[in-house]
């Protein structure tokens, strides 16, 4: 089955009012796409982007967490912004803590926003790319999750869950022409490391191969890239964007 020209085509970017998700916004905009941005709340940077982007970025209010406001968040973007052809799970809560201190009702809220949240939302919306026959979905996961780092076990822990999903669910809906993949950065200047010292930031960056930090449009550009025709046949692979630091 033909795929519907990039112009044409609907991609729900979750988080996509800042930082990483909102670069992707933006990438995925530029190529073309009609983007629906869905974070808890707008932002001043997102209604910027918007608005240079005249009108192929739209904005959609949801917390994700909220398990039964994804149904009729699936049903308000399909009625309002047509078909959807690509999904981009890039929410997700960084919060650090080590594993042996950290309460029980966090631990749940990490797994909850990082893998219950995308795993529901995929399944609503990847139906309607099924019937399609053409579709795309990116989980963004993190070199984390093969890598470990101190006091981001339970974060790791789900990051590494999107990988595992991108792989099965690449072989549950490949036969029907929708593509999954995940991408994984490396450490990249945004909200989840503004806890970070700059020294911390430094002597990352002097481990990477490139000596220097991923910025939120590496990723992005990562993932305008799975989300095209040219990577039509690239399926259930991660994409690591991280400078080199695992190389």
């Amino acid at each position: 089955m033909s795929e519907t020209p990039a112009r044409d085509r609907v991609v729900v970017v979750t988080g996509g009012s800042r930082g990483i998700g909102l670069a992707i916004a933006e990438a995925l905009a530029a190529d073309g796409h009609r983007v629906v941005a869905v974070a808890r709340r707008s932002s001043e940077a997102l209604e910027a982007a918007a608005g240079k982007a005249e009108g192929r970025i739209r904005f959609e209010p949801c917390d994700l967490a909220e398990l039964d406001a994804l149904q009729p968040l699936a049903q308000k973007i399909r009625a309002a912004h047509g078909p959807v052809y690509g999904l981009v799970n890039n929410a997700a809560l960084g919060t650090p803590g080590l594993l042996a201190t950290m309460p029980a009702t966090e631990i749940a809220r990490l797994v909850h926003l990082n893998t219950v949240a995308p795993m529901v939302l995929t399944k609503l919306l990847v139906r309607g790319m099924m019937a399609k026959g053409a579709g795309r979905v990116v989980n963004v996961s993190s070199i984390i999750a093969f890598t470990g780092y101190n006091a981001l076990s339970v974060y790791a822990a789900t990051k590494a869950s999107m990988i595992g999903f991108t792989r099965s669910l690449a072989r549950e809906v490949g036969k029907l022409g929708v593509t999954v993949n995940a991408v994984a950065p490396g450490f990249v200047e945004t909200a989840l490391t503004e806890g970070m010292g700059a020294d911390d930031l430094a002597k990352i960056a002097g481990r990477s191969a490139l000596r220097r930090l991923v910025e939120p449009r590496d990723v992005a550009d990562a993932v305008a890239f799975l989300v095209s025709d040219r990577a039509r046949n690239v399926t259930g692979t991660v994409l690591t964007v991280d400078a080199g630091s695992t190389a």
